[in-house]
């Protein structure tokens, strides 16, 4: 059966404020540095009215949404389940999405009154992200959002792992699982943060099921998840909870565990600029690639070549065009 979508994702719709900072806004606002803060509306809007300038850009976002844009800019083909409010930042996520040839539950569903969820991206000149967010309307993401025909019309089911932090989000993201694994879809899940390892191991282990078809992670979260040291050790314990997995290693490129083997990913050196989005793009470019009858080597590879152009700009997205210039690089 021909499958209308490669990629069905649900996660948190957060419109995406990018600012260029220096190390002193952080000392000054008393922000954790490299970390992603959830916050409250009130402490969102002083963080605004600090930093008095309209964002270097702005775009729909949440992690999840980066990844199957990203999927879509190489040619593939997704559905996104969100929740945004019944606001002109809403109507702005909303018609992002569209733009991006994404389709969506909003298309269809009724917006509640509230607040569309923000995430202030706070960039400093060594290209670290530090995000504050405040979630509005998507911290209510429950079972209502779940498309059920739209899962079983997918090659595979994505999910981040920020939402394991609402226990209506993981409520979702656990029934979105058990739909694809009763229609015979992949699962992916994503750490998102080591955050989210640390403090919700055991929501996310609900979230995986059984096993997880596929898992993103990057090192830090590997290994806090298995709670060893050694990343070698790591990725032997990460094969008892994901069939297969990729581990991005930033500068070192990336490991990934195809089910059978494990195969090294050479990194592409950049000056990075930003490394905002950068496991968000590597997870489109993946997904896209093993969707659309690409090896787990050459999937990989076309993932780093992406996440190393993303880096070396401000933004977590591609230019359509630089994408698909990418993909005819790697792919031919």
């Amino acid at each position: 059966m021909t499958k209308k979508y490669d990629v069905y994702a649900i996660g948190n719709a957060l419109v995406d404020m990018e600012y260029e900072v220096h190390d002193d806004f952080f000392s000054k606002h008393k922000i954790d540095k490299g970390l992603m803060t959830l916050v409250d509306e009130e402490r969102q809007n002083y963080l605004l009215n600090a930093l008095g300038t309209a964002p270097k850009k702005q775009q729909c976002g949440g992690s999840a949404a980066n990844t199957v844009i990203a999927a879509a800019q190489f040619g593939g083909k997704g559905y996104y389940s969100c929740k945004v409010a019944k606001d002109p930042i809403g109507n702005f996520y909303f018609q992002d999405l569209q733009d991006n040839g994404v389709d969506s539950n909003l298309l269809h569903q009724d917006r509640e009154e509230g607040v569309t969820g923000k995430c202030l991206v706070l960039i400093t000149p060594d290209a670290e992200r530090t995000m504050n967010t405040f979630l509005g309307i998507t911290s209510s993401i429950s079972k209502t959002e779940v498309d059920m025909e739209a899962i079983r019309n997918s090659k595979y089911m994505y999910m981040e792992g920020y939402l394991v932090a609402s226990p209506t989000g993981r409520a979702a993201a656990i029934q979105a699982r058990k739909i694809a694994e009763a229609a015979g879809v992949k699962t992916a899940l994503t750490f998102s943060d080591v955050n989210m390892v640390k403090f919700f191991k055991e929501g996310l282990r609900e979230m995986m099921g059984e096993k997880i078809d596929l898992l993103f992670a990057n090192e830090s979260e590997a290994c806090a998840f298995t709670e060893v040291d050694d990343i070698m050790l790591a990725r032997e314990e990460l094969k008892k909870v994901a069939k297969t997995f990729v581990i991005t290693l930033g500068e070192n490129g990336a490991m990934i565990f195809d089910g059978e083997t494990f195969i090294d990913i050479e990194p592409y050196p950049v000056q990075a600029v930003d490394s905002n989005g950068a496991g968000d793009m590597y997870a489109g470019a993946f997904l896209y690639g093993i969707t659309n009858h690409h090896t787990f080597a050459s999937a990989g590879k076309l993932a780093s070549m992406a996440a190393s152009r993303v880096v070396s700009q401000f933004g977590p997205r591609l230019k359509t065009e630089v994408a698909l210039e990418i993909k005819n690089k790697v792919f031919g």
